[in-house]
């Protein structure tokens, strides 16, 4: 693994009445898909006893639930609606979504790529951002996402850019895939995997991108353990 530390730097532009004056910390672990950063996040919430959020879920439960009422991407309207109204429950690592059980379905890769589409929707944004910032609670919350560090929890004292080479990636989600018993072709997965990196970074609204005062790691050649360590070693430092 790399590590790169960004100069300390204001946090992007947010006006400051957007950010609820709150005390719990935030650590803020943003990056492309299949980076490891959920199951990091998880990993590092268990070790500090701090609540999590999943922040790619809501936008597939929203993407899922767009497809259930059959709403097409061209409803900006519907799709907003969708996102205000989620009918969501998280519940120890289940996720219910009006009354299904659904944390299976929501990784479907099909679902995933309309989530990375519908992502990238001013209003779809705008209408999951309060529900977001409002899992900050005490003890703390650890936040994995695209835009944690640079748009929701700007204020987050240590914010992680999680990356991995495109092919670890893959290999890692045809790994996934596979232990649930899910055929998957590697190349297609590769491919689909660059189409969203492309679409995550060049989108206009809260494109993926590291914050300017965000550690980044490389975590291609490392266990999701030895990533939590580093992390939870960079955390330590900040509290010390």
């Amino acid at each position: 693994m790399t590590i790169s530390r960004a100069k300390p730097a204001e946090a992007e532009s947010l006006s400051a009445s957007a950010i609820e004056p709150v005390m719990a910390p935030v650590i803020a672990i943003d990056g492309p898909t299949a980076s490891g950063k959920g199951t990091v996040a998880q990993a590092v919430a268990d070790a500090l006893g701090w609540q999590v959020l999943d922040s790619g879920a809501l936008y597939r439960l929203t993407a899922l639930a767009a497809n259930q009422a059959g709403i097409a991407d061209e409803d900006l309207d519907g799709l907003a609606q969708a996102a205000r109204n989620l009918d969501v429950r998280f519940e120890q690592g289940a996720i219910w979504l009006a009354g299904q059980r659904v944390e299976e379905i929501i990784r479907q890769e099909a679902v995933g790529n309309r989530a990375s589409r519908i992502a990238a929707l001013p209003a779809v944004r705008e209408a999951l951002l309060a529900r977001q910032r409002a899992f900050r609670t005490a003890p703390g919350l650890v936040a994995d996402g695209r835009d944690m560090g640079t748009i929701v929890f700007p204020d987050a004292p240590l914010k992680i850019f999680l990356v991995a080479g495109a092919e670890a990636r893959a290999r890692r989600r045809a790994k996934q895939l596979s232990d649930k018993g899910i055929s998957a072709n590697l190349e297609d997965i590769l491919r689909d995997m660059r189409e969203r990196d492309a679409r995550d970074t060049h989108r206009s609204v809260a494109p993926l991108v590291a914050a300017q005062d965000a550690i980044t790691l490389d975590s291609s050649d490392w266990t999701a353990e030895e990533t939590t360590r580093a992390i939870l070693q960079l955390w330590s430092e900040i509290v010390a």
